[in-house]
């Protein structure tokens, strides 16, 4: 399926400082470090309502499998097929998500994350997306954020690990140039938006590798 564009899980939001044009990007993949989903881990894990939890973008099941390992029933799916274990192919965008969600977790490809909200809102009471910081800035962006506030933003205060794109072959840099943040929609707010930070290297992971892959 080359050539096809692609909405798969994982850190699709960026990568260093001097980002690749769209046409080298090609299906915009970048697989979520483990860390950033251990992180959601600590500091949401009590705000994730019971219930189904569905990741419209899961790629190769970087936040897939985190979220099974600690017990939830993820239903995983996205346009192309990348090795996420149990996940249908199908696009987000024209296809209906499974009833009766709880929640939406992901990390959509930037270039679409505000269609991705949009649409994950009409789903859900509850959806996290993993963004970049400045996905808050923008003047056309401004109306729309009035409109659709999130209830939480977690700003990672330490950058996270680098997020390559699928198929780069050059060399890998540890840290990322680029400040991330999770953004959580949450129906039962009951306040304005909340600033919160975190330091991904206080949390440790909720799963042993060896047991999520079990």
């Amino acid at each position: 399926m080359a050539g096809v564009k692609t909405y798969g899980g994982r850190g699709r939001a960026g990568t260093g400082s001097m980002r690749a044009p769209l046409a080298e990007r090609g299906e915009d993949f970048y697989a979520t470090p483990r860390e950033a989903v251990d992180a959601f881990l600590d500091i949401e894990r009590h705000q994730i309502p019971p219930g189904k939890v569905f990741e419209p973008a899961c790629g190769d099941g970087a936040i897939v499998l985190p979220l099974r390992a600690a017990g939830y029933h993820v239903i995983a799916s996205d346009l192309i097929d990348r090795g996420c274990p149990d996940a249908s192919v199908g696009d987000f965008f024209a296809t209906e998500p499974p009833g009766d969600i709880s929640a939406i977790i992901t990390n959509p490809p930037y270039k679409n994350a505000q269609r991705f909200i949009e649409r994950a809102l009409g789903f859900a009471p509850y959806v996290a997306m993993l963004l970049r910081l400045g996905f808050l800035e923008g003047f056309r962006r401004k109306p729309w954020l009035e409109e659709f506030p999130p209830a939480r933003v977690h700003v990672a205060s330490r950058r996270l690990p680098m997020m390559h794109r699928g198929g780069w072959d050059g060399p890998r840099v540890m840290g990322s140039a680029v400040c991330f943040a999770w953004f959580v929609w949450d129906v039962r707010r009951v306040a304005p938006t909340t600033l919160h930070w975190f330091d991904w290297k206080e949390s440790e992971p909720a799963v042993a590798l060896e047991d999520m892959l079990a």
